[in-house]
């Protein structure tokens, strides 16, 4: 768990609706990857722990024959939903409305379990060993997210790069000097050391791959409003009465950096860890 902080379920309040356009997307080739080294063959069932809108759980639809998404935010699963039926894949999806510590809810065994950029907010040792549970043997575990340690240049750029310092300082003035994260606040930060929890939880790995990114994208001044307010830490209920202020506030500072209210960013990379429920991986 988050050490000083408890869970609660205003932590995304009001985020969903500007998660897809906000958040940049995972490396373009990440679910042909996946793909790959999982050796997805269109059957078998996915879960997908913390899926939010289901960004992940919808790319990696067509590779299984059931995806299921969980997540405990109801505006993030009507997205979800909304999204399945938008790519046509709502006939073979479920959306499940609960914290991954209710799991396993009754949803069976499954082949893959994901995690993308969601396991840092769970009571992370029960559900290693829940998900554990629910995979059959030779299942895989995989767990996403940007790769941390990469520095993406911002050399040769066709417009201003994102002001992310100012954006920060910004929501910063308004919401104080320590992370916010729903009724709390986080003091230390989100925990990492991830492999020492697979471990303990049975897992056997990890491998690793990187899926590489580093094209350039094009950013608005809209999409980085909806990338503030896709964050936990600038969730809108947050600012309360000063929500207006604040976003006025937000675009007098990108069009100061952007007359054409145009930015641009490279592409993250996506690391991946592939972890498996006994020695030897499933076909699927």
């Amino acid at each position: 768990m988050v050490v000083g902080w408890e869970w609660d379920d205003t932590l995304f309040l009001g985020a969903a609706p500007f998660y897809q356009r906000g958040r940049l997307p995972y490396a373009p080739a990440l679910a042909d990857t996946l793909a790959e080294v999982l050796g997805l063959g269109g059957q078998g069932r996915l879960l997908d722990v913390g899926c939010g809108p289901g960004t992940l759980a919808v790319d990696l639809a067509h590779f299984f024959s059931e995806i299921v998404g969980v997540d405990p935010d109801s505006g993030m699963i009507a997205e979800a939903k909304r999204g399945a039926a938008e790519r046509g894949v709502a006939g073979k999806a479920q959306w499940v409305q609960a914290r991954a510590e209710d799991l396993p809810a009754g949803l069976g065994t499954f082949n893959v379990a994901t995690f993308g950029q969601s396991f840092h907010w769970m009571d992370r040792d029960l559900v290693a060993t829940t998900v554990r549970d629910m995979l059959q043997p030779g299942g895989a575990l995989v767990h996403i997210s940007d790769l941390k340690t990469e520095a993406r240049s911002v050399d040769g750029l066709p417009f201003p790069a994102v002001p992310y310092a100012a954006v920060d300082e910004l929501v910063r003035h308004y919401l104080g000097p320590v992370r916010r994260a729903g009724q709390g606040v986080l003091l230390h930060g989100t925990p990492g050391g991830e492999a020492a929890v697979f471990a303990r939880a049975g897992f056997s790995g990890p491998e690793r791959h990187v899926v590489p990114g580093g094209q350039v994208l094009e950013r608005t001044c809209d999409d980085v409003v909806a990338w503030v307010f896709s964050m936990s830490s600038s969730a809108p209920h947050l600012f309360g009465a000063r929500r207006d202020d604040f976003e006025k506030d937000l675009y007098r500072l990108l069009r100061e950096v952007s007359l054409s209210d145009l930015f641009s960013e490279r592409q993250p990379s996506t690391e991946v860890f592939v972890w498996v429920n006994g020695t030897e991986p499933a076909p699927v």
